[in-house]
C-alpha cells in the first residue's frame, strides 16, 4: 500500500495552490474601461423609489400604463372574454407561430391601422410582422433600414425634441446618426410647428423622419390636420423617408378612425413608409408584448415584388433575431379583432379609459385654476392621450417628490392614468405649492 494513502501528494498540494492563485488572480477582460457602469433606466428607478417609499399619500404619475379610479391596473372586460374563449378551445396548443407572426392577427392589424380600404391593402404593397409590441417593431424597422435604406450621404434619423427615451437607444444600437427637430414649445406647451417645419424642410434630402402617429409621448401635444398635410408636402418635396410610431391608436381619442388619420393621410398620398404599431396601451396587454410592424410601398407597377423583397429580408432579421414572436397576446387581440361583437364592445371599452383621461385632465385644469396657481394651464386640457407635459422644471419636480411624495419623470411629464378622483386635488395642491415656492 502506498505511504501516501489517504492524502494528497505534494505535487498535487502544488498545483491545487497554483490553480487558487491563478483562479484568485485572473484579470477580466471585461474592465470598467471596457464596460463602463451603464445608468439605470430613469424610468424603472423612478417606479422603484416609489414602491420603496412609505407615504400613506404617495402618487405615481409616472408610469405609462393606465390606472382605474381605484389606481388599480385595469383588464379590459374584452380581454377577459377573450382569454376565456382561448382557454377553452380544445385545440389550443404551445406551437411555434411562423416567423412573421400569427397570419389573423398580422391581416387585421393591418387593417386597423391602415384601413379596410386602404389602397395600400388592396393593391398588396403592404408586408406585416408581429413584434414585441411597438419597441419590437421600432426596433425591426430600425434594422431594415439601417440595412437597405440608401443614405448615400450618411442622412440621419430625426426625432421630436423631446421624444421617447427608447427611440434614442433603439437607433443608436443599429448605428444610424440621430438628429432632432423643435417640436415642443416650452412657451405656449403647445406644438412649435414652425421650428417643425423649417428644420424639416432643412434636413439633407432622403433623411429619415420619425413622427408619432398620434397622442405624441412625452408631451400630449399633436398636429393638427392641416399642420400633418403641410408635413406630408415637405416631407415629399425633400424624398424623406416617414417611419411612424403608434402606441395609442384608439387610447388617445377613444376613436381608433381619428387617431389613424395621419398615417393613413401618408398612405392615400402615395408615400412609402413603414409603421410601428404596439397594442400595449389599447388592449391593456403591457406584459404580452404584443405589436406590429407594417412596410408600405409605394404604388407602381413593380410594387407587388417590392414588398416580397422586403418581406423576404424582414424574415430573415426577425428569424435571427427571435426567430419567431410570442403567441398569447396576438391570439388575444385577433380574436378581439376579427369579432365583430368583441371588436364594439373592445371599442367601448377604449372610450372608458380615454374619457376617464380627460375627465383626469379636466379636473386637474380646474382644481389648479381655482387655486389661482401662477401661469396658464389650459395645455393640461389641450394635450392629449396618456400623458401630459406639465411645465414644471427638474427643480420643481424633484422637489414635489420630497415634500408631497409625488413622483413624475425629470422633464415633468405625468401619466393622467395616476391621477384618480381620490388624489387629483391633492396633486394639484402640491402642483400649486411647488409652482409658488420655485
Amino acid at each position: 500500500m502506498s505511504s501516501h494513502s489517504g492524502s494528497s501528494s505534494p505535487s498535487k498540494t502544488r498545483l491545487a495552490n497554483i490553480t487558487d492563485h491563478m483562479a484568485s488572480s485572473t484579470p477580466t477582460v471585461f474592465s470598467a474601461d471596457n464596460v463602463p457602469q451603464a445608468p439605470e433606466d430613469p424610468l424603472f428607478s423612478l417606479m422603484a423609489a416609489y414602491r420603496k417609499d412609505t407615504f400613506d399619500k404617495k402618487v405615481d404619475l409616472g408610469i405609462g400604463a393606465y390606472r382605474d379610479d381605484n389606481a388599480k391596473p385595469w383588464v379590459l372586460p374584452v380581454v377577459k372574454q377573450a382569454d376565456e374563449r382561448l382557454r377553452k378551445d380544445p385545440n389550443l396548443n404551445h406551437e411555434y407561430l411562423p416567423i412573421a407572426g400569427l397570419a389573423e392577427f398580422t391581416s387585421a392589424a393591418q387593417k386597423l391601422m391602415l384601413g379596410a380600404d386602404s389602397p395600400a391593402v388592396k393593391e398588396k404593397r403592404v408586408v406585416s410582422f408581429q413584434t414585441i409590441s411597438g419597441t419590437g417593431a421600432v426596433h425591426l424597422g430600425a434594422l431594415f433600414l439601417t440595412k437597405f435604406y440608401p443614405r448615400s450621404t450618411n442622412q440621419a434619423v430625426y426625432f421630436s425634441s423631446p421624444t421617447w427615451a427608447n427611440h434614442n437607444q433603439i437607433f443608436s444600437n443599429v448605428r444610424l446618426p440621430i438628429k432632432v427637430y423643435p417640436y415642443f414649445s416650452a412657451e405656449s406647451k403647445g406644438l412649435d410647428f414652425p421650428g417643425m417645419k423649417s428644420t424639416i424642410e432643412e434636413a439633407p434630402e432622403g433623411s429619415i423622419m420619425l413622427l408619432h402617429a398620434c397622442a405624441h409621448n412625452p408631451t400630449g401635444v399633436d398636429p393638427t390636420g392641416e399642420q400633418w398635410k403641410e408635413l406630408a408636402i415637405i416631407i415629399r418635396a425633400k424624398k424623406h423617408f416617414p417611419f411612424f410610431d403608434c402606441a395609442y391608436q384608439g387610447f388617445a381619442s377613444g376613436d381608433l378612425e381619428n387617431d389613424a388619420w395621419a398615417a393613413r393621410y401618408f398612405v392615400e398620398q402615395g408615400f412609402e413608409l413603414c409603421i410601428a404599431q404596439s397594442f400595449a396601451k389599447n388592449f391593456g396587454l403591457y406584459g404580452e408584448r404584443a405589436g406590429a410592424f407594417h412596410f408600405v410601398t409605394g404604388p407602381g407597377t413593380d410594387a407587388h415584388n417590392t414588398i416580397g423583397r422586403i418581406g423576404s429580408q424582414l424574415a430573415i432579421l426577425q428569424r435571427s433575431e427571435i426567430s419567431n414572436p410570442p403567441a398569447y397576446g396576438a391570439r388575444i387581440a385577433s380574436l378581439v379583432l376579427n369579432d365583430p361583437a368583441l371588436f364594439q364592445e373592445w371599442e367601448a371599452n377604449l372610450r372608458t379609459m380615454s374619457g376617464r383621461i380627460k375627465e383626469m385632465r379636466k379636473a386637474l385644469r380646474d382644481h389648479l385654476e381655482t387655486l389661482e396657481t401662477p401661469g396658464s394651464w389650459k395645455h393640461i386640457t389641450e394635450q392629449i392621450g396618456m400623458f401630459s407635459f406639465t411645465g414644471l422644471t427638474e427643480k420643481q419636480v424633484l422637489k414635489i417628490r420630497e415634500d408631497a411624495h409625488v413622483y413624475m419623470t425629470k422633464n415633468g411629464r405625468i401619466s393622467m392614468a395616476g391621477l384618480n378622483t381620490g388624489n387629483v386635488e391633492y396633486v394639484a395642491q402640491a402642483m400649486n405649492k411647488v409652482v409658488r415656492e420655485t
